[in-house]
């Protein structure tokens, strides 16, 4: 069985999916999937729901504090687990990843691209820190804009890359 449950956030609804212990998802906007029960008190939606009020409430709340289930190839999850790595405020690029968690160098920063844009739980596990070895914003699964806002959040300093802070 699959649960889920909206929360609110600056971004607007966010739809939380578990399977009753672990987070397994995390969507931007309300998106109800077939199959799913609409679970409010599972433990893990109101302790994700706490740790999205911290963090966008200006905290650096830890990942580690939720149980988080990451379903994906070997590549993928190393390039996820990767991604937790990235301090808050900070950024890395495609390349900086690729050079790390994969030996072939040639196609490393696109598969790394790929398996960041199949991140299952964004903002938590953070891809809106990944950026591009030239300093700039390049995809995100909620869109650009909402990538610049979570920067900004974090006062993250973007090398050629001009964007406005977002009003807190």
């Amino acid at each position: 069985m699959k649960y889920f449950c909206l929360a609110d956030s600056p971004l607007g609804k966010l739809t939380l999916i578990s399977n009753g212990k672990s987070l397994v998802e995390l969507l931007f906007g309300k998106v109800l999937k077939e199959g799913l029960i609409n679970n409010e008190n599972l433990e893990i939606f109101k302790q994700t729901k706490n740790w999205l009020s911290r963090y966008f409430k200006g905290e650096n709340p830890n990942p580690s504090e939720l149980s988080l289930e990451l379903n994906g190839s070997v590549f993928r999850k190393k390039v996820w687990e990767m991604l937790l790595k990235i301090p808050y405020g900070k950024t890395k690029s495609y390349k900086e990843i690729s050079e790390i968690v994969s030996p072939n160098k040639k196609l490393a920063a696109r598969a790394v691209g790929l398996a960041i844009s199949k991140n299952p739980i964004p903002i938590i596990i953070p891809c809106h820190r990944v950026i591009g070895s030239n300093g700039k914003l390049i995809g995100y699964s909620g869109g650009i804009e909402k990538k610049i806002f979570l920067l900004s959040h974090e006062n993250a300093q973007l090398k050629g890359e001009q964007h406005e802070k977002h009003k807190s």
